[in-house]
């Protein structure tokens, strides 16, 4: 069984670069912008060009694209998921029946959009946490939810609650590879076998997994309480966030990125078959 060391989703990789240096809240703002501009692509040329940002983000932020890629790699099973659901069952011109299955060309270009926005949707987030600590996300993502704030929402508390929850996937992630390397030292055998044997192999990983958890949840609750965290009381930061000139750049540019990818789709590529 592979080692799960190298996956890195959610896990900040402290840096000095560009991207590094940028407000959280601009950087959070970019990534919702990625992702509502991944929906507008409906062209294969689209996803080419979408291809070039994870390619000028680890030039600017000093992250090897092998990490960039290996962020995907817990997805990769539900991409295939998705792409074989859409392949088989998509109606459209028929181009190849296996029994009672048919592939449509309509079905390839859907199963292909699909599988190439979900891929990009992890991707993008992981960018953002990359390069952002909890703590400053955690600091932006309160910060923009602040007027929804005034209706009485506790948006202090949900950026806490999301912080939390992102920062202990790959805390979850070492917990797991621990217990597994554990379990195989004594001679737990988890590759041999039909489906459900390997499923019950698993039995002996997912309990330990479990009671860590909770005992992880527990100690953190008593550090909050220990530290006198109140929900809801105002709190001064050490450093306060700041907009400054180059993240109004970083929006702007990649707001012309977004706007020139879909005219080019709506105005230049029309006649091209799309991914729909």
């Amino acid at each position: 069984m592979r080692s799960l060391n190298n996956i890195s989703l959610g896990q900040f990789i402290p840096g000095d670069s560009l991207i590094h240096r940028l407000d959280p809240r601009c950087k959070i703002v970019c990534t919702f912008m990625l992702l509502a501009g991944l929906f507008m692509a409906s062209e294969p040329l689209d996803f080419v060009l979408w291809c070039a940002l994870p390619c000028l983000f680890s030039r600017l932020s000093g992250t090897s694209m092998t990490t960039i890629l290996k962020t995907g790699r817990p997805v990769v099973f539900l991409v295939a998921v998705t792409v074989f659901i859409n392949l088989l069952w998509t109606p459209g011109h028929e181009i190849l029946r296996i029994g009672p299955l048919r592939v449509t060309w309509e079905g390839i270009t859907v199963a292909v959009g699909m599988g190439l926005r979900l891929f990009f949707l992890v991707i993008f987030a992981a960018m953002l946490m990359m390069t952002t600590s909890p703590m400053d996300f955690s600091a932006g993502l309160e910060r923009l939810m602040s007027p929804i704030g005034r209706l009485g929402l506790p948006t202090s508390e949900m950026a806490m609650m999301m912080t939390i929850a992102l920062r202990f996937i790959p805390t979850l992630f070492e917990e797991t590879d621990r217990i597994l390397k554990a379990q195989i030292s004594r001679g737990a055998d988890f590759d041999s076998g039909g489906l459900i044997r390997r499923a019950r192999s698993f039995v002996p990983v997912l309990v330990p997994l479990f009671v860590l958890v909770f005992l992880r949840a527990e100690n953190l609750a008593t550090a909050m309480e220990s530290r006198c965290y109140s929900p809801g009381a105002p709190r001064t930061r050490l450093h306060p966030l700041r907009w400054a000139a180059r993240d109004s750049v970083a929006v702007i540019c990649l707001f012309s990125f977004i706007a020139a990818v879909v005219a080019l789709d709506r105005l230049v590529l029309g006649g091209v078959r799309p991914f729909r």
